[in-house]
């Protein structure tokens, strides 16, 4: 076996595992149906320092969105209803490795900037991390869900067209009532596509 063979062999096979990774980030998962539930729960989705301060959203958007979200907290606390806050870290090898080389490292586990930027802090009552677009993948909410009896999901945060729509999505496969809140949603890009996919799925946008 040549040592030429030898090193195209290490390439492709670390080329399809970076792919891999990037469909893993852009996966939606399917989880359990839920049962009947009356309980309903406000996400706050990603809504960490590094995102906020460095994301590239205009301090416009930014303050329309931040003052949406807190009166969105405060509908849901004067109902009673939980708030729960999911924290994106890259901590998968294949993510972390994508993240450095196209995210300019934002959001590896470990690194400053996940905590709730500052807007936010205190805002949750419960949290959790997300380790993909996707905040259901670990299966970390899907039981926090279970146990405050969650039937229903108002979401705010960021991205709309990538986390926000992909969370919404796993949402609503497992037959959760979903909810986007529009205006309390952040996005870098147009997001014609992401509402479509969200609309056919049966996801409010409100």
């Amino acid at each position: 076996m040549s040592v030429v063979y030898v090193v195209v062999v290490a390439l492709v096979a670390g080329f399809l595992w970076l792919v891999a990774g990037v469909v893993r980030i852009g996966s939606v998962s399917r989880g359990a149906p839920i049962e009947g539930r009356d309980g309903e729960a406000l996400l706050l989705v990603d809504l960490q320092a590094v995102f906020w301060n460095e994301g590239p959203y205009s301090d416009a958007a930014k303050t329309e969105a931040a003052a949406v979200i807190r009166a969105e907290v405060a509908a849901a606390k004067a109902n009673g209803w939980p708030v729960i806050a999911l924290r994106q870290e890259w901590s998968l090898p294949a993510t972390k490795v994508i993240a450095r080389l196209t995210m300019k490292g934002q959001a590896v586990a470990g690194t400053s900037g996940t905590e709730m930027a500052a807007p936010f802090e205190g805002l949750a009552d419960h949290e959790t991390i997300k380790r993909v677009q996707d905040g259901f993948e670990t299966g970390a909410l899907d039981a926090l869900l279970a146990k405050l009896n969650v039937g229903a999901v108002r979401i705010v945060g960021l991205d709309y067209s990538y986390c926000v729509a992909k969370t919404a999505l796993a949402a609503a496969q497992r037959g959760y009532g979903v909810t986007v809140v529009e205006p309390g949603v952040l996005a870098a890009q147009d997001t014609a596509n992401a509402r479509a996919g969200l609309l056919q799925k049966g996801v409010a946008l409100v």
